[in-house]
């Protein structure tokens, strides 16, 4: 999601984190937050408001940087062509992918952000990050069921043996059964709950430590710097994770390999060791930048939507056009 965090916000922030405000500095080995003066939890106006900016951030993310997530995934599934992989990045329907790519990342922020704020109120103040880390890994299980299938088909189409989404998912569900759809599974939660949980955790922890530094609220553009670097150095710690899960999710019926430890065996014996690292460039720019495009996005829409809800409350019985 690919490639898809919220934070700890202050008084002006959205999503429930208007109730917590973060507490002094202190020598404690992750930042804390305090949720001593909070507001009771809206789980229901949490979850909304999770799911629309979850979703509005992962529909930019994925429009803008789609060719070179092609681009990788051609490079990690040993597709030949040179030239051609870059012409055929900026060729594929990108409607179609959108279409089944918003509701993982919908649902992924959804579930993440009322997860968090409940464990932040059940974990002691300086083990923030654990709360973090184990909110992200909640999230990525829950669209992992979203996720796996739209890889699927989207990795399939991106390595030219579909045309299209429709298509894909029938032909697959035609010859592999209903489990095609969740072909490599394993080695994707291998992958992704590691990354998400990491990702989302070192994007709380430096937001918190930046807001205790600085003494204010972070602005758009120091979001989306947070959010790069964690999304880059994240992004280049799992390349290997990511090998191997496109290599099990674009094999197909052809079962080339048996599982996880087979298809490690298999390219180190046949490619090296090096080829797990396939595609770590284009991996770290894709994941930096949508890192910064995602959590930008993210920040943004979360304003936006605590600013309209603050201003109903306020004017009730204002018409609204």
């Amino acid at each position: 999601m690919g490639p898809f965090a919220l934070a700890i916000d202050g008084k002006n922030s959205s999503m429930g984190s208007s109730d917590m405000s973060v507490s002094k500095v202190q020598k404690m080995p992750f930042a804390s937050v305090s949720v001593g003066e909070e507001k009771p939890f809206d789980f229901l106006q949490t979850l909304i408001d999770g799911i629309i900016a979850g979703g509005t951030a992962g529909v930019v993310v994925e429009t803008v940087l789609y060719p070179i997530d092609t681009i990788k995934t051609r490079l990690q599934a040993g597709c030949s062509g040179g030239g051609q992989i870059v012409l055929k990045a900026f060729t594929l329907d990108w409607l179609e992918i959108l279409r089944v790519f918003l509701p993982a990342s919908a649902l992924f922020v959804g579930v993440y952000e009322p997860a968090k704020q409940k464990l932040l109120r059940m974990f002691p103040e300086n083990l923030s990050a654990v709360a973090h880390l184990t909110a992200g890994a909640i999230g990525g299980v829950a669209a992992s069921l979203i996720r796996v299938p739209t890889e699927v088909v989207k990795q399939r189409m991106q390595t030219g043996q579909f045309t299209s989404a429709p298509d894909a998912v029938r032909l697959i569900v035609s010859k592999e059964g209903f489990k095609g759809l969740y072909a490599g599974y394993g080695s994707f939660l291998l992958r992704d709950l590691p990354f998400d949980a990491i990702q989302f955790c070192i994007y709380e922890q430096l937001r918190l430590g930046y807001k205790l530094a600085a003494k204010r609220e972070l602005k758009d553009p120091e979001n989306a710097v947070i959010g790069a670097f964690a999304g880059a150095l994240t992004g280049a710690i799992t390349t290997p994770l990511d090998v191997i899960k496109t290599r099990l999710m674009v094999q197909g019926s052809a079962n080339q390999y048996k599982g996880i430890f087979d298809c490690v065996r298999t390219i180190v014996q046949e490619e090296g060791a090096p080829a797990l690292l396939k595609g770590i460039g284009p991996r770290v720019l894709w994941i930096g930048i949508g890192g910064s495009i995602f959590f930008g996005v993210l920040e943004s829409t979360k304003r936006a939507l605590a600013q309209r809800r603050r201003s109903r409350d306020e004017y009730p019985d204002q018409k609204r056009d």
